[in-house]
């Protein structure tokens, strides 16, 4: 195909990536990119945040290995991680459900106890709830808002040095995802149906994939504390997609430390048994269900004496720097994630 036949060529997803297929579409209309949506205080004085998360059949999940109550559970804290990364706590949900033909009443009933048993947990005081029918599987779509508490402080403005910490170990949930389309193909592969997986050694791995929890409790912790963090990011793509869109979105550098990277020892050792780097589980295995936040330099001994569960893993740098992984041995190599 010549150049000229090539150029006439409609650009794909795949050439462009998400990322940027976003930023034209914004950039083509009079809006300004936002992940989780803030309105003007209202009379209360409390700022409003909403998110919104979309999980469909064959692309976020399984029904094959996903038990319903988990999937309906694990879909409304992804809506609600997303509000507490920005210091809102949750009031109401909108829920919607695309069901396929597949799927019965008393099982569309146990995909919505999860919504409800994490609506219940996190105090959330209302939740909308439609059904449509669906020709492509099951779609679940949940819309949260909440506010930012009156009381808390106003987060500085992020600056280079500021420090960059996560919530908890990373990798664990695409470990989880291996182990579990490993014994798919395992079954599908085997003339014995009756054969039944062995998966006591991997509960860790399956539990961090099927059924996260995320801290509710984390927006009063900072309240209590006295400060806030200059930024947050909820972890669901793989770090290496927050620490991108980290330095997006200020313009400034991030440094990730290789060696700071909190990593579980059941993920090295599932990572032995399929030779894997773990870094890479971490990196861009996504669906970690972890806060990262940016701390000033300032709240440094605040923050390690209050969030005693966070770990340091970098900072912000010069925009010249990028975002970055540093390796022991101090090279710095470019971070790539998936969309970008």
């Amino acid at each position: 195909m010549s150049n000229e036949e090539n150029a006439k060529q409609p650009e794909s997803f795949a050439s462009i990536g998400k990322v940027e297929a976003v930023r034209r579409m914004y950039a083509e209309s009079l809006f300004s990119y936002c992940n989780v949506l803030s309105m003007p205080s209202s009379g209360s004085g409390k700022a409003v945040r909403s998110s919104s998360v979309l999980f469909l059949e064959g692309t976020d999940f399984d029904l094959v290995y996903t038990p319903l109550k988990h999937l309906g559970y694990k879909s409304t804290l992804a809506a609600l991680g997303e509000l507490y990364v920005k210091m809102a706590l949750p009031y109401g949900m909108a829920v919607r459900f695309g069901v396929s033909a597949k799927l019965d009443f008393p099982q569309v009933r146990e995909l919505w106890s999860g919504i409800v048993a994490a609506a219940k947990e996190h105090g959330v005081k209302a939740v909308s709830f439609d059904l449509q029918p669906s020709k492509n599987g099951l779609a679940i779509s949940v819309s949260a808002f909440g506010a930012v508490p009156s009381g808390l402080k106003e987060p500085e403005a992020p600056r280079s040095m500021d420090l960059i910490c996560v919530s908890d170990n990373l990798g664990s949930a695409y470990m989880g995802l291996h182990v579990l389309e490993r014994e798919k193909a395992a079954f599908n592969a085997s003339s014995d149906k009756d054969r039944q997986p062995e998966l006591a050694k991997y509960e860790y791995l399956l539990k961090a994939y099927l059924r996260p929890e995320i801290k509710g409790g984390i927006v009063k912790e900072f309240e209590e504390a006295g400060f806030v963090p200059s930024c947050g990011y909820f972890v669901r793509n793989g770090l290496a997609d927050a620490v991108k869109r980290l330095s997006s979105d200020t313009g400034l550098g991030a440094k990730i430390y290789l060696d700071r990277i909190p990593i579980a020892d059941k993920v090295f050792e599932m990572a032995e048994e399929i030779g894997m780097d773990p870094v890479a589980a971490a990196l861009n295995g996504g669906d970690d269900f972890r806060y990262l936040f940016t701390i000033p330099i300032g709240r440094h001994d605040a923050f390690r004496r209050d969030f005693q569960t966070f770990d340091v893993i970098g900072h912000l740098a010069k925009p010249e720097a990028r975002a970055v992984i540093v390796t022991p041995e101090g090279a710095e190599l470019p971070l790539h994630a998936q969309g970008w």
